[in-house]
């Protein structure tokens, strides 16, 4: 098991890319409930309206179609959204132009655009508040992170006969560290996370090991994991909010038998992402 593309060779004839926070690692609920959601409420002083921002707040990262959008894209909506519902939210426009703008939300390369606006109200704020999510994250108790059901049964049968990446837009010690916790990262063979590229890029390099596009699947929760798979061309399994085990379970008892015997494409991949969408609120 690897964490770089550079060094991963194909194995099998078969490939599942698995995402790893919301879809194999029940950690969005908690990380969103308990730090993102409660440290913009700190930064922006909203406590007079703290219950609905942050019900919207979590309608917009974990329940609807725009679950596991960026930290900084989530933030520019929701502060759009409180801004026109509840009070102003001052040099707004500079933030909203940078998340709409920059070819990279991060931490850093919003720190590089401080440099250039220093007197940036709400860069700053964003920054201080990106800063307070990561310190809350980290002090959140390790056993209340956990694989959702089914997934250590899911990764053991499928890596008999299938290569298996986690293919995750989360921070790469995090990954790591949890899934080592709960003995999964035998079942993988390489770990692609923030630091290797986007989602599709990951998809896209693991293509030119040899896989054939039909016999690759990507495992995960959320729109962006679907539309990483459609750009590249290869399958798609929905694992669905509150539903997360019985997703599992599906996938050992009928999506990855179909995926081996070819007939995955088509009806059944059709019916997963209506589910899927159905799930999320979209048609």
């Amino acid at each position: 098991m690897g964490n770089e593309l550079k060094d991963y060779l194909k194995q099998k004839d078969y490939l599942i890319c698995v995402d790893s926070d919301g879809c194999a690692i029940d950690s969005m609920d908690i990380k969103h409930i308990r730090c993102f959601g409660p440290c913009m409420v700190d930064e922006w002083n909203l406590e007079e309206w703290k219950d609905e921002i942050l019900a919207r707040w979590n309608d917009i990262n974990l329940y609807t179609l725009t679950r596991g959008i960026n930290r900084f894209k989530g933030l520019s909506m929701a502060l759009q959204e409180i801004n026109e519902k509840y009070v102003k939210i001052e040099d707004l426009e500079t933030l909203v132009h940078w998340v709409e703008t920059t070819n990279e939300l991060s931490n850093n390369s919003l720190q590089k655009e401080i440099y250039k606006k220093p007197e940036s109200i709400s860069l700053n704020k964003a920054l201080s508040w990106s800063n307070a999510v990561n310190t809350s994250i980290k002090a959140l108790p390790e056993e209340e992170i956990l694989p959702f059901g089914k997934v250590f049964e899911a990764l053991e049968f499928a890596h008999v006969r299938a290569d298996v990446a986690i293919v995750s837009s989360a921070n790469l010690g995090a990954v790591l560290a949890e899934w080592e916790r709960h003995k999964l990262l035998p079942h993988t063979d390489v770990v692609l996370a923030q630091n290797a590229g986007t989602k599709a890029y990951c998809i896209g390099e693991l293509l030119k090991r040899g896989y054939e596009r039909n016999r690759v699947l990507m495992c995960g929760d959320s729109l962006g994991d679907l539309e990483a798979a459609q750009q590249n061309g290869v399958l798609f399994y929905p694992i669905l909010v509150k539903k997360e085990k019985e997703s599992w379970e599906e996938f050992i008892d009928k999506g990855f038998n179909k995926l081996i015997d070819g007939t995955y494409q088509g009806l059944y991949q059709e019916e997963r992402i209506n589910a899927f969408m159905n799930n999320l609120g979209g048609k």
